[in-house]
């Protein structure tokens, strides 16, 4: 006779270590904490629809007469982008070589790299645009700086990650034969990262679209200037006019980004 079938009860949780259990608690205390502090209630959640009912009421439709300076803002705004992620490139380039395991002169040298670039990458390219604000005075420069100092600590990680993940295979290849380490790295470890390298600048440049639009509410320049006017002055239809603006640009920029990752990756 076959034997009968013992169901079996599913695994129980493990018991968490003491680590993990102080950590899930102080998780917890964290969002109850915040959950409070940011004073939800649903009469208040009703209240936030209603005035969302009326800013909607009063933004439609769009004013479109002052649509010559919305599109010349616009383009300042991508501009900026546009700028200040060529320079953040051509920047992240060396910093990344710097980072990178296999392509550092030295250990204390990269060391020192990786925490430039995570500095950089740490500060929010808002904070970066009030420092070069204060520092350049208002307009599109300070977001260009901004711009240039968040793209290096975006690009130069990933950079640097990608060089570390090549094939060591044509570089040990070239340096037999005698090549220089420039020339080990513009022969072997470029030509390797370069679709890679395309992509992350791609993925920059979409970022930097979006961060020069708010780059603009601390006056360094471009759209956000005119959508910051409009909602003070409470013109939505204004406001509304140039947040279409915005996703139309925005849109249109991811789009052109992901036709050319196709044909390069």
């Amino acid at each position: 006779m076959s034997e009968p079938i013992r169901s079996s009860l599913p695994p129980r949780f493990e018991r968490p270590s003491p680590i993990a259990f102080v950590l899930i608690i102080g998780f917890l205390a964290f969002f109850i904490s915040g959950f409070y502090g940011a004073n939800i209630h649903p009469e208040r959640l009703l209240r936030g629809i209603a005035n969302l009912g009326t800013f909607l009421g009063e933004a439609f439709p769009p004013d479109l007469s002052r649509w010559d300076i919305i599109a010349s803002a616009m383009l300042e705004t991508f501009q900026m982008a546009l700028v200040g992620v060529v320079f953040g490139v051509l920047l992240s380039l060396p910093m990344a070589l710097l980072c990178a395991r296999n392509t550092s002169p030295h250990p204390a040298i990269r060391i020192l790299a990786l925490n430039i670039v995570a500095t950089l990458r740490t500060v929010p390219d808002l904070i970066w645009a009030l420092i070069f604000v204060v520092a350049v005075g208002l307009g599109p420069l300070a977001g260009i700086l901004a711009i240039v100092m968040d793209t290096i600590g975006f690009c130069a990680r990933f950079f640097s990650e990608r060089i570390e993940e090549i094939d060591p295979g044509p570089g040990q290849a070239l340096a037999a034969t005698g090549a220089s380490r420039s020339s080990v790295i513009a022969g072997a470890v470029l030509p390797q990262c370069t679709p890679s390298f395309v992509a992350t600048s791609l993925f920059s440049v979409e970022k930097a679209v979006r961060s020069a639009v708010v780059l603009g509410l601390v006056g360094a320049g471009g759209i956000g200037v005119e959508l910051s006017a409009a909602m003070n002055l409470f013109r939505y239809d204004q406001a509304l006019s140039v947040i279409i603006a915005i996703l139309v640009v925005v849109i249109s920029v991811e789009q052109i980004s992901a036709w050319i990752r196709k044909r390069v990756i």
